[in-house]
């Protein structure tokens, strides 16, 4: 039986709640954070790559306990929250020398992966600052690519869990909303994709993007233990085209209804968007259809 309340896609049942209390009771010296970890593993609440879902449980024990169906022991700490205390990234200094060449004049182009290493400040300072969107730090599963030719970098990309629901993709996928929440994971969002201004090679943007989707599979896997079968984006139709997803053969599914994830409105408040996808795999449907 359902008691209304929802936490990041998991309904609490009647019998959730009588086995938190029975849990809270039999440990009572156990902190928020030992309780939520005892849950996770009792329930095998865990992320694709086996890590407890610990912070989304806790999310889902305070829904609880303010909804009134359970009391948890005292805070005993108050963590450190780092996104309060997040600084902008800083500013960087580079070569700004205009990069004019043909593509063949400037390969071999190195493609590297630069989250959790020392390249990754370069990274989300160039984003904050020459990107029209500038730098949000990503939330959930993400990577960060710079490229260079010559130890220079010339284009940066990011790549993040994806929009929890489009409905032109969700039709051109054709799965159920129940489906698309346990196998969303499979999918991964090109959230930004910058060519430095100071950069002019012919045909550079469609043929990062036609290599990435081999380096992005193989990545994904290697730090999240888990395939993806399908890419997309995002392009604001107000300023470009999606010229280079085209030449790179994505797939253009359809447009956003302009109203965001969380609309109560029913009425356009920002840009629209036109959603372009890429299947990895030929059976990417099956995927993400039965996982």
């Amino acid at each position: 039986m359902s008691l209304e309340v929802k936490y990041q896609g998991r309904v609490a049942t009647v019998e959730d709640v009588g086995f938190i209390k029975r849990l809270i009771a039999d440990n009572p010296g156990d902190s928020r954070r030992a309780l939520s970890k005892k849950i996770c593993q009792a329930w095998n609440w865990v992320q694709p790559n086996g890590a407890l879902r610990d912070m989304v449980c806790r999310g889902f024990l305070l829904r609880l306990e303010r909804a009134g169906h359970i009391k948890l022991p005292d805070r005993k700490v108050t963590p450190h929250n780092p996104l309060a205390l997040r600084k902008s990234p800083a500013k960087v200094d580079i070569d700004q020398t205009s990069i004019f060449r043909d593509l063949s004049e400037v390969s071999p182009l190195e493609i590297r992966q630069v989250r959790c290493t020392s390249f990754e400040g370069l990274f989300n300072g160039l984003i904050a600052q020459y990107h029209y969107l500038g730098y949000v730090h990503p939330v959930g599963e993400h990577l960060k690519y710079i490229v260079f030719t010559q130890q220079r970098p010339v284009a940066c990309l990011s790549w993040s869990s994806a929009p929890r629901h489009i409905g032109c993709r969700d039709k051109f996928v054709g799965w159920s909303a129940d489906v698309r929440k346990k196998n969303l994971h499979l999918i991964a969002y090109n959230s930004r994709f910058l060519i430095l201004p100071w950069v002019r090679i012919s045909y550079l943007a469609s043929h990062l993007l036609g290599r990435m989707a081999k380096v992005i599979a193989r990545d994904w896997q290697r730090f999240y233990n888990h395939r993806i079968c399908f890419l997309e984006t995002f392009v604001d139709t107000e300023r470009f085209k999606g010229t280079c997803y085209r030449a790179a053969n994505w797939v253009y599914l359809g447009d956003t209804t302009g109203r965001g994830k969380n609309d109560q409105t029913h009425k356009v408040n920002r840009s629209i968007k036109a959603v372009w996808g890429y299947p990895l795999s030929v059976d990417f449907r099956e995927v993400l259809q039965h996982g």
